[in-house]
């Protein structure tokens, strides 16, 4: 942790240091705090950040990213499998839904990420995030659930936030299960298609290196390109 900047919201709310310091370091990605707050949380995430948890000698710590590249889908290049057209044809086998279900969402995320970083707390600020009211800052806890309609259980779903007319994943989960294949990307297909329906610019799905988020229809954007797309949605 030691070789890690320590990063305070004054170091936010000055824009010298953040445009000049954090976002013009080409070395440094990561940063941590001990600050669990709402208000800092939705700072860092209006500046670009997207903030994980680290756990060392049974203290936990926020640990806000500025990542080197970004994968971001432009509604218009989302790419739909042939398998999965043929799933989102068969709608008696499932449902799909925002914000119905965020305890379960959150459950299925621990169960099947035994080594998840949402841990202690990271788990309660997010839970206190999702009854969160910010006057300055439209920022919203949002999570998705497709479910099986013939087991009533939630087989793939994520949780993120919503900034301005921007989303952001954080983390999510599909089933491994053999009649459950492809229900992960048909889960990220129709969160795709409800944030075009409901006019978001564009989908922030953090880091690029899972070949999903390209299959997805994501391109690679460097840091710089992702905050001049970012600071132009975010009115920084």
């Amino acid at each position: 942790m030691s070789q890690i900047y320590y990063i305070t919201k004054e170091n936010i709310e000055d824009k010298n240091i953040l445009f000049n310091v954090i976002y013009s370091n080409k070395e440094i990605n990561y940063y941590y705090s001990d600050d669990f707050s709402c208000e800092f949380y939705i700072q860092l995430a209006r500046a670009g950040f997207i903030s994980v948890s680290y756990t060392e000698d049974d203290v936990q710590y926020l640990l806000p990213e500025m990542q080197f590249e970004y994968a971001v889908l432009e509604f218009k290049d989302l790419h739909i499998s042939q398998k999965v057209k043929k799933l989102l044809k068969q709608k008696d086998l499932y449902s799909f839904s925002i914000n119905k279900d965020f305890e379960g969402v959150l459950k299925q995320i621990e169960f099947y990420h035994q080594d998840n970083w949402m841990d202690k707390d990271y788990l309660k600020l997010i839970k206190e995030l999702k009854h969160y009211k910010d006057t300055k800052a439209d920022f919203e806890i949002m999570c998705c659930e497709l479910i099986c309609k013939e087991t009533n259980e939630i087989v793939a779903g994520e949780i993120g936030y919503k900034i301005n007319s921007t989303y952001t994943s954080l983390s999510g989960f599909n089933i491994k299960e053999k009649r459950y294949n492809n229900w992960g990307k048909l889960q990220m297909t129709l969160l795709a298609q409800y944030l075009d329906k409901n006019n978001y610019s564009f989908w922030n799905l953090g880091h690029p290196y899972m070949q999903y988020k390209i299959d997805l229809g994501a391109k690679i954007l460097s840091r710089n390109d992702f905050l001049i797309k970012w600071i132009k949605e975010i009115n920084i």
